[in-house]
């Protein structure tokens, strides 16, 4: 936020600028302001709008994503209490059902071909 009311501060001071030099230069003098000043200031009020406005929406948008992410996060984990782990059941449920005992080994056969060459 801090960018944003800064961008805000600078561009009022720049316009506050030129319009106060224009303004004094206008009524006691009858020279005009330089062109380049003229210029100047109102690049840098410019330049200052667009950053606030771009501060803004970006502040926005942020917002919107977080929000948008705690939603999906609270959703899957609504997700997740309702369906549960169905795996582990049906892991569990197939151990018990084999019992403690080991699985028989099977030793791996001798390899012939162009392999056993090596």
């Amino acid at each position: 936020m801090a960018l944003k009311w800064g961008a805000v501060v600078v561009s009022a001071v720049s316009v506050t600028l030129f319009t106060t030099a224009n303004i004094i230069v206008g009524v006691l003098d009858t020279s005009e302001v330089p062109t380049a000043f003229n210029m100047a200031t109102v690049a840098v009020a410019s330049v200052g709008t667009v950053v606030a406005v771009l501060a803004e929406m970006y502040a926005r948008v942020n917002g919107r994503i977080a929000a948008l992410a705690e939603f999906v996060a609270m959703r899957l984990n609504e997700v997740d209490a309702h369906t549960g782990d169905r795996n582990a059941g049906f892991v569990e449920g197939y151990l018990l059902s084999h019992g403690e005992e080991a699985g028989a080994i099977v030793p791996f056969t001798q390899r012939t071909g162009r392999q056993q060459d090596r």
